[in-house]
């Protein structure tokens, strides 16, 4: 009798696993199709010389890791992904986090109709934001430039990709504009998720709403704002090739040139792949190095209510 217990028991334990493994071994098949042989790929060739098309690979070690070093389009890269890392971090949770307080506290009746407006631009593909910006900045048809020329005795015609001075800071509304609905959607989850007894215990005690918000809000929805950072960071540093290559180009003069814009430029443009490939390495390296740091100054004890 209790052997027959004991093999029920592993009959069930062998069926339990394996439904677990047939709903993670596809999931686990394709990321490591899709992410981690390519990931290792880049790393195998960024230490040969290959056009990306031709038979034989040349094997030159570190001589690409030597030349990325050496490349004054790196550091001007590196400087223009965190200057865009910092200020959409800044703008887009300042701006994310205002709204979705507003619409959840405030009690609007219009609060459906605010968050179909908010996530608007998340359901537009970016090719259409870049090229929408970019009639926006046309320095003679552009409604930035006309707009700003009702408030002038001259009509205002500002290159605003154009500069050297402003082509960089031209970048930050599109792509801030691009990701406020989404993280405002997540704090908002987050807000709800928070029991009203304790606003209206915050409210008895004397608390503003400022305070209820520092004192209350602010703690219970650190993680999934912290979680929001470290997304947008990624997301920076591995996507905004997409918003330079729509809209500058790199341009003027490499003032706009992120990294992964360069990668593509080096890669698939002037068929330098391995070098383009060394340039995936330094891409993956800085984003492992801001996360980590990112955890570590982000950490806070998880509070439950």
């Amino acid at each position: 009798m209790i052997s027959m217990m004991k093999k029920k028991k592993v009959s069930s334990s062998w069926s339990r696993k394996l439904f677990i493994a047939s709903f993670l071994l596809p999931t686990l098949g394709l990321f490591s199709l899709f992410t981690i042989y390519p990931l290792l790929r880049g790393l195998y060739l960024s230490f040969f010389d290959w056009s990306g098309g031709s038979e034989t690979m040349n094997f030159i070690g570190i001589d690409n890791y030597k030349e990325l070093f050496a490349d004054p389009v790196i550091p001007i890269a590196i400087m223009n992904d965190y200057f865009l890392v910092f200020w959409k971090v800044i703008l887009i949770m300042l701006l994310a986090t205002f709204f979705a307080v507003a619409l959840t506290r405030l009690k609007l009746k219009e609060y459906g109709f605010y968050r179909v407006i908010f996530f608007f631009p998340n359901i537009i593909s970016v090719v259409v934001i870049g090229v929408l910006w970019s009639f926006i900045y046309n320095p003679s048809l552009g409604f930035l430039n006309a707009f700003l020329s009702l408030f002038t005795e001259n009509p205002v015609a500002t290159n605003w990709l154009g500069s050297p001075n402003l082509a960089i800071w031209s970048l930050l509304p599109p792509s801030v504009w691009a990701g406020i609905g989404f993280y405002m959607l997540l704090i908002i989850a987050s807000i709800l998720g928070i029991d009203s007894s304790l606003y209206e215990a915050a409210g008895i005690d004397g608390a503003n709403e400022w305070k209820q918000f520092t004192k209350v809000t602010l703690p219970l929805i650190w993680e999934q704002f912290k979680t929001s950072i470290i997304h947008i960071v990624i997301t920076t540093l591995n996507g905004s090739f997409i918003i330079v290559k729509l809209m500058t180009e790199g341009g003027p003069d490499n003032q706009t040139q992120v990294l992964g814009y360069y990668l593509y430029q080096m890669g698939f443009k002037q068929f330098h792949l391995s070098y383009g490939a060394t340039i995936g390495v330094l891409i993956l390296v800085l984003a492992l190095v801001t996360t980590l740091l990112l955890n570590r100054i982000l950490h806070r004890d998880t509070i439950e209510m």
